[in-house]
């Protein structure tokens, strides 16, 4: 059975975002290994503070990762 773990910056994705990641997660491990792994897939987010997570030398907050995507 997978276990998937997929690491956010806290505050950056909505409840509905994170189970859109977990949903699509999911379709792509039973795109590789077929339907029948759907009910043992396990995803599990966890989310790091904001702060406590950095790129660059520079530590990186929720507002950063928005100005971020707005500027893509």
């Amino acid at each position: 059975m997978p276990l998937v773990t997929v690491e956010l910056i806290k505050d950056v994705f909505t409840p509905e975002q994170k189970q859109e990641i977990i949903s699509k997660v999911t379709d792509t491990m039973v795109a590789i290994e077929g339907e029948a792994l759907r009910q043992v897939t396990w995803v599990k987010i966890v989310e790091i503070e904001q702060g406590d997570w950095g790129i660059g030398g520079q530590t990186l907050r929720a507002a950063d990762v928005h100005a971020m995507a707005k500027a893509a």
